[in-house]
């Protein structure tokens, strides 16, 4: 879709969340969680299923009402405020677009209860649909819509209301692969264009890796890390985020020691360590390459062609590995291989604590 409408920058707001924490009895949906999304900044939410996420931004939204801790927009406490004073537009999994209204009609749907002008309304409206490329689909009603439509008419829903803030729980999940990436693009150029700030919910970690300014990542209710996507793939402060983040994501071998040197768990291979503390290796398939000798020892499972490269899935004692290879990999199931990587394309993680170890 080209889109030709420059809006004027809205006014921003930041966000802020100080130790928030959502209880059911003994159950914790959300454990303390504490980020900021600045002025103007995308800011994923990522994690797997029932981490927290979606009651993590149902709270900033006001929809949840938190157990502890401060929520702050705009510097502002609004850990009690209502939805309707906190200045923000959400757009949701559902789309929760109105069946028999038009296009036109769920846009304008919010301005309406709000008594805004009906000349306000229009000027808007004109505004997002040039926006959205929805034009010439402001008649239709949303069963006349394609998947990707009815998601632009649940933007333009969240941008006609002109708020500093957006909030958007797992927008893309209904849509197919291809739309997805198109969408992906759109609501990131949207938000730069607006200059909104922007809170996203996904457990894709894709959206995330190619929408975010920061990524927050969480397991079972708690952050696990906060960074740019550049920050938790190269430098994953846990074995979680090493083993999350990538596609495919990082290989972990746990090293045993017998009382001699490191070994990489189930073999008679030495490992490239000489601590003190129990210890798991990571290394990314794509730094990873096989060799004639040296390195670490593997037995292949099965080659997955996948026309660029190939992924060779392999296993280390009883560890399973895969090593992303260029084109065709000409290894048989049940063959011996060797695979070696760069010093620097290693990483090392506490059994313990899964913390990561200085090299």
């Amino acid at each position: 879709m080209t889109v030709t409408f420059r809006s004027p920058r809205q006014p921003v707001s930041s966000i802020r969340l100080e130790s928030v924490a959502k209880h059911w009895e003994t159950a914790r949906a959300v454990d303390g969680v504490s980020f900021s999304a600045e002025a103007g900044e995308f800011v994923v939410l990522l994690g797997p299923s029932g981490c927290g996420k979606s009651t993590t931004l149902r709270l900033i939204a006001g929809l949840d009402t938190p157990t502890a801790g401060r929520i702050l927009i705009a510097d502002r406490d609004v850990t009690h405020a209502p939805p309707a004073e906190r200045g923000i537009a959400m757009v949701f999994q559902s789309y929760a677009l109105f069946p028999h209204l038009t296009v036109e009609e769920n846009i304008v749907f919010g301005l309406k209860v709000r008594k805004v002008p009906a000349a306000d309304r229009a000027r808007r409206l004109a505004k997002v649909a040039e926006l959205l490329g929805l034009a010439a689909l402001l008649q239709r009603k949303p069963s006349q819509l394609s998947g990707g439509q009815q998601q632009r008419v649940a933007l333009g829903r969240a941008i006609i209301a002109e708020q500093p803030v957006c909030l958007m729980d797992e927008p893309l999940s209904n849509l197919d692969a291809q739309l997805r990436g198109e969408m992906r693009r759109e609501i990131r150029s949207l938000q730069q264009r607006l200059g909104i700030t922007m809170v996203y919910v996904t457990h894709d970690q894709t959206e995330a890796m190619t929408m975010a300014d920061r990524v927050v990542l969480l397991k079972d209710g708690r952050v696990e890390q906060v960074g740019s996507p550049d920050e938790l793939y190269n430098t994953p402060r846990t074995a979680f985020t090493a083993g999350f983040i990538g596609a495919p994501p990082m290989n972990l071998v746990p090293l045993e020691n017998a009382g001699g040197p490191w070994r990489y768990a189930g073999t008679d291979a030495n490992a490239p360590y000489a601590g003190t503390e129990a210890a798991t290796l990571g290394v990314r398939p794509e730094d990873m390459d096989v060799a004639t000798e040296g390195g670490m020892p593997a037995v292949v499972d099965s080659v997955e062609y996948l026309g660029a490269d190939s992924l060779v899935a392999a296993k280390v004692g009883a560890a399973p590995i895969l090593v992303r290879v260029a084109r065709h990999a000409p290894f048989a199931t049940g063959e011996r291989i060797r695979v070696t990587w760069k010093p620097q394309h290693q990483h090392l993680f506490s059994t313990r604590t899964g913390e990561r170890i200085s090299a």
